[in-house]
């Protein structure tokens, strides 16, 4: 009987510098950046294939890779007697080639020597940075009964968001006829595509590529030999593909997907994640999300009114009110403070527990009788009592060294210290 999950090998995508994502990518890659309290971007694919039956998994890194590499190292252990693998593929030097990767398309080209260590007939490729849940193996079976030789991943979005995204037309057998990456708004009316009636209610009229690709072995092998200078995928292996009449499918996915790929989409799906029924289900029993278990104690809250809040473990919570807010592992809030609309990763390690009573540093985490409001604190942030921290409408971008103002959002820095009584976007 033939075994499918032997047959694949997943290859998930690093990412680049992340600059939408800044000041979170300062020091860490987009997949490595934190999610819902105790998760990375990068479990999210990684779970989906695990999930799907395929355990064979290349990670490509390259710009600020060190916190990502050692995440994977610590987290995804198989067993001796299997021959799943979670392993990373860093860009490198070779005799033949002496650059970095320069684009997606590039990237899986030049670890191609290494793939072909391995049986295999099938290379799944997907993105580091995206939040959903997808049965691949699904998406596997329709690979296999349209015979085709490169499925895409499509997801229907409004004109709004069309012109952020490889856009295709689509035929009734779900071929794609036409595709063409990040069309501007005066031509989208030529990229419509029929869709069902409850996206066409939300006008959703456009079918827009996941990046998310399922390539026959030789089929990806024969593109990158006729196309040895491009680089992307959605810009030039793609259309190449459709336009010599390689067999060219759409998998039709309609479940929730989020392209974390900005400060403000980061910050709302982590705040959705806390709401009672968010559209991403963390609690599914059948799909779980796989990361790191460290072994922490359970969290402590300690009159604290909580509402639509979603804890990490180890907590150590004396705030008065919490709302609609994602705390993230090992975090302190201390006495009256509010924390409303707040997205705080939590600490790397507790800090000695004199050293705190002594008074003579700021404890990690959140001090006494603060108000932090509309922001995201980054990993072991330290902030004094009495601070007000209050994003908003009413800022304008801006970058400071402790600080920076995107979109509204007020984030601060990795590790950085907020002295006693500062006050930070309050007018």
């Amino acid at each position: 009987m033939r075994n499918l999950n032997r047959e694949v090998l997943c290859v998930i995508l690093g990412g680049g510098a992340g600059s939408r994502l800044y000041p979170l990518t300062a020091r860490r890659s987009k997949p490595a950046v934190p999610l819902a309290g105790k998760y990375r971007l990068i479990d999210i694919p990684i779970s989906n294939c695990l999930n799907s039956g395929y355990n064979r998994i290349f990670v490509l890194t390259q710009f600020n890779s060190a916190s990502l590499n050692r995440h994977i190292k610590n987290c995804y252990h198989f067993d001796a007697f299997g021959q799943g693998f979670v392993d990373i593929l860093a860009a490198e030097q070779t005799p033949t080639n002496k650059d970095w990767f320069q684009g997606t398309a590039d990237a899986v080209r030049q670890v191609m020597t290494r793939l072909d260590e391995y049986d295999y007939n099938y290379v799944l490729i997907l993105s580091g940075d995206q939040l959903y849940q997808m049965d691949l193996a699904a998406f596997m079976q329709q690979h296999l009964e349209k015979e085709s030789e490169l499925t895409i991943a499509t997801i229907p979005v409004v004109a709004e968001d069309a012109t952020g995204f490889g856009i295709m037309k689509v035929n009734q057998e779900n071929e794609i006829e036409k595709f063409t990456e990040k069309p501007s708004a005066d031509v989208l009316n030529d990229w419509t595509s029929d869709v069902p009636e409850r996206y066409a209610t939300e006008k959703k009229h456009f079918l827009a590529s996941m990046g998310i690709y399922l390539f026959k072995k030789e089929t990806l092998k024969q593109l990158f030999a006729l196309n040895p200078s491009e680089v992307d995928f959605g810009k030039g292996i793609i259309p190449f593909a459709i336009n010599k009449f390689y067999k060219v499918h759409s998998y039709a996915y309609e479940g929730y997907w989020e392209d974390i790929g900005t400060i403000r989409s980061f910050f709302e799906a982590n705040l959705e994640l806390a709401m009672p029924l968010p559209r991403f289900n963390l609690y599914d029993a059948h799909n779980p999300v796989f990361t790191r278990s460290r072994m922490l104690s359970p969290s402590k809250l300690l009159g604290t009114s909580c509402t639509h809040v979603l804890i990490g473990d180890g907590c150590i919570i004396n705030a008065q009110e919490i709302t609609q807010s994602v705390i993230g592992i090992r975090s302190r809030i201390g006495k009256g403070s509010v924390v409303r609309r707040v997205v705080m990763m939590g600490m790397d390690m507790y800090e000695n527990y004199d050293d705190v009573l002594s008074q003579k540093i700021i404890p990690m985490g959140i001090g006494e009788n603060c108000h932090i409001e509309n922001a995201i604190l980054d990993i072991n942030c330290r902030i004094g009592n009495n601070v007000v921290v209050r994003g908003g409408t009413h800022l304008q971008d801006m970058e400071t060294e402790t600080y920076s103002v995107v979109d509204g959002i007020i984030v601060l820095k990795k590790s950085v210290v907020i002295p006693a009584g500062s006050r930070i976007g309050d007018v």
